[in-house]
């Protein structure tokens, strides 16, 4: 398994760089993603949505699709396209320190 320094701290990841222990993960991580991601800053709507994927994933194992996230926080596929651009769940999954949701390519 390959690490990678991230915010000052050591976490593990895979070949496509999503973390694989969702422990290891913070805000200030978080932060250092979106930012590589070209999201800055994080607003409130982006947190909304990362919340609610670090709350679905300590619930399921895994992070959310797309409708999971539409339908857990309110927000269309639109504005979702609009904080995470050019696919926003796997950016979000990607900030949130979970893995790949399934179906993604």
């Amino acid at each position: 398994m390959a690490t990678k320094t991230i915010a000052g701290k050591m976490v593990q990841v895979n070949d496509e760089g999503y973390m694989t222990n969702p422990a290891e993960w913070d805000r200030d991580i978080a932060v250092e993603i979106a930012r590589d991601e070209g999201i800055d800053p994080l607003t409130d709507a982006h947190w909304k949505v990362i919340d609610f994927c670090r709350t679905e994933g300590e619930r399921t194992g895994k992070a959310p699709t797309l409708r999971q996230i539409t339908s857990g926080t309110g927000l269309s596929t639109k504005e979702l396209f609009t904080l995470f651009p050019k696919g926003p769940a796997k950016k979000v999954a990607h900030i949130s320190g979970l893995g790949k949701p399934e179906g993604c390519v």
